[in-house]
């Protein structure tokens, strides 16, 4: 039986979870942890969103083991990520083998194809028959027992092709494969693709300048365009100057001795943002399994990088820390105040963004009437849902009494509700004035 505690009501295996804070309902707040970003793969479908869940084996949809160094960025960003929506920008070229009339082709492109290998050998038990072994480099990741080559059906490695009589081998490896390339329109692509999926945080693992801004136009798009509210993790692109843009600007040293740098780093930045909840801050939590920053600054240099609106790893005890959970935004104004550079915050607003959207698409939209009882029950609505912030700690000082009001708007069809929120930002300083007698 599955067990654990929970923030939202949204567990999928049926258990038992409890968490001993308080007895709030937890509603309709949307659920978090969902990532994505691009890469170019050696194995994969191509030009496809891929679902990855945290434990999943990933081996036959990506080649390689998770904890395999061509998968180091999904793994980093599964650290905290619950699901990782991946991309695979390169097809690649396809490895094949013949054996005398049978083809093997790799299922896909890329320089993984070059470690499989077909083995052909008489049936012991039938010698009209053969058994057909598909290997990855020493593993058996299929056998069938078969007559001719037209009898093979293709598996998760290997598609067959030929007919006739089959000829024994003991090792032809299939060969020719390569990654290929994956050239900017292969990243506009993936934007079409991921579009219409339901995601919170998207990252680029590139330092090109040029794909920044496409990233950056992107993401303004969706959230001041059509107010699907995510952000993006870049690398040191500070003058985005944006509350949807997270600029990472250093990198880490895990504890097996491998050294992450800020274009590294944007994938574990990445999930732990998506995994963290509304009335969480990702403040001086530790990068899970690094030891050290890569590199280190000094105090004046962290405090200019805060200044200018970077997201760094300072080293604390054998640990690498999120300094402070910022975004880029530093040129404030009277209706984007300094509150909106605090990730946590964000968060906060995004979520009644997003939530009361849906709320309103699922429930009320074309459903209700709008009149005095409609709009009340619409505003009853966002209070339950308001109230169930303040009772997680996203949210203080709500009153329904006076902090919101709904009424008719200037069309028949057209409701109009103002609503005033103070979200909840974590403890950050510590100003303590000891007297000594």
């Amino acid at each position: 039986m599955a067990g654990g505690t929970f923030v939202t009501q949204n567990k999928v295996r049926p258990g038992a979870y409890f968490n001993f804070v308080s007895d709030s309902t937890l509603g309709t707040l949307g659920s978090r942890g969902i990532a994505t970003f691009a890469l170019k793969l050696s194995w994969g479908a191509a030009k496809e969103v891929l679902t990855i869940n945290a434990g999943d084996d990933v081996r036959t949809l990506l080649g390689y083991n998770i904890s395999d160094s061509q998968l180091l960025l999904v793994r980093e960003a599964l650290k905290r990520a619950g699901t990782l929506l991946l991309y695979r920008l390169n097809a690649g070229i396809k490895a094949a083998a013949t054996v005398g009339n049978l083809t093997a082709t790799a299922k896909y492109g890329g320089v993984r194809g070059n470690d499989l290998k077909v083995i052909v050998q008489m049936n012991i038990d039938d010698n009209s028959k053969f058994d057909v072994r598909t290997l990855l480099q020493t593993d058996e990741m299929d056998k069938q027992t078969v007559s001719t080559a037209a009898d093979l059906v293709s598996n998760d490695w290997i598609d067959w092709s030929g007919s006739g009589s089959l000829t024994a081998t003991a090792g032809s490896s299939l060969t020719g494969a390569s990654d290929g390339t994956a050239s900017n329109s292969d990243h506009t692509d993936y934007l079409t693709a991921v579009e219409v999926h339901d995601f919170q945080v998207i990252a680029l693992p590139s330092n090109d300048a040029t794909l920044k801004s496409v990233y950056v136009s992107f993401v303004n798009r969706l959230r001041d365009t059509e107010g699907h509210k995510i952000q993006l993790i870049v690398e040191n692109y500070p003058t985005a100057n944006y509350e949807g843009v997270i600029s990472v600007k250093n990198g880490v040293v895990l504890s097996d001795g491998m050294v992450l740098d800020s274009v590294s780093a944007t994938a574990w930045v990445a999930g732990a943002t998506a995994a963290a909840q509304v009335n969480q801050s990702l403040t001086h939590q530790a990068y899970d399994d690094a030891i050290d920053v890569n590199p280190r600054y000094t105090n004046s240099q962290i405090e200019a990088a805060l200044t200018n609106g970077e997201f760094l790893f300072t080293q604390n005890r054998g640990r690498a820390l999120v300094e402070q959970d910022i975004n880029t935004l530093t040129a404030f104004t009277a209706t984007k105040g300094k509150l909106f550079c605090k990730n946590r915050i964000l968060r906060v607003l995004d979520a009644i963004n997003n939530d009361l959207r849906e709320i309103f698409d699922d429930f009320y939209d074309g459903k209700i009437d709008n009149n005095a009882d409609g709009r009340n029950l619409l505003k009853n609505e966002f209070v339950n849902y308001l109230n169930m912030l303040q009772s997680i700690g996203a949210i203080q000082n709500f009153d329904s009494q006076t902090d919101i009001t709904a009424i008719q708007g200037d069309e028949a069809d057209i409701v109009y509700i103002e609503v005033a929120v103070q979200p909840v930002d974590a403890v950050e300083k510590l100003y303590t004035k000891v007297k000594v007698r």
